[in-house]
């Protein structure tokens, strides 16, 4: 199954599942306005398909007041992509990278203690071979997640 092919409840179902996944059946149920045995039903289908791949808990930002944390967007230029991901992947710093299309190949997730150990990172991001530009943006706050 594919997102495609979901119905109209299903989405709901989704949506509601991402509001809180551990909301009880009867009250998806409830607000769905359907059985439980139609959501317990749905859940088990989107599972089982693959559409639903796991459930998992989101915890509240424990950031540091003074962490610094930005979105890097890199072009790479003369190796191949593997190689540089293989390279940014030992960047502690780096807490996700993104391939993706456009003008940038590479959209990396980082956080840092504090200026200092940015300026640093992007230092050696720059110093990478086969990164020829990149745009960085600091994150000020978080107002969706």
């Amino acid at each position: 199954m594919s997102m495609k092919q979901l119905s109209d409840l299903d989405r709901q179902l989704i949506s509601e599942l991402r509001r809180d996944g551990r909301a009880p059946v009867s009250a998806l149920a409830e607000k769905l306005g359907v059985s439980r045995a139609t959501v317990t039903k749905r859940i088990d289908n989107l599972t089982a398909s693959g559409v639903i791949v796991g459930f998992s808990v989101r915890i509240r930002d424990l950031q540091e007041v003074d962490e610094v944390r930005a979105i890097c967007l890199i072009e790479l230029f003369g190796r191949p992509t593997s190689q540089v991901i293989t390279e940014l992947r030992g960047y502690p710093e780096i807490t996700a990278l993104h391939t993706t299309n456009g003008a940038w190949d590479l959209v990396a997730e980082i956080s840092c203690q504090d200026l200092r150990e940015f300026d640093s990172l992007l230092t050696r991001l720059r110093g990478v071979k086969g990164i020829m530009n990149s745009e960085t943006s600091l994150l000020l706050s978080s107002v969706v997640r």
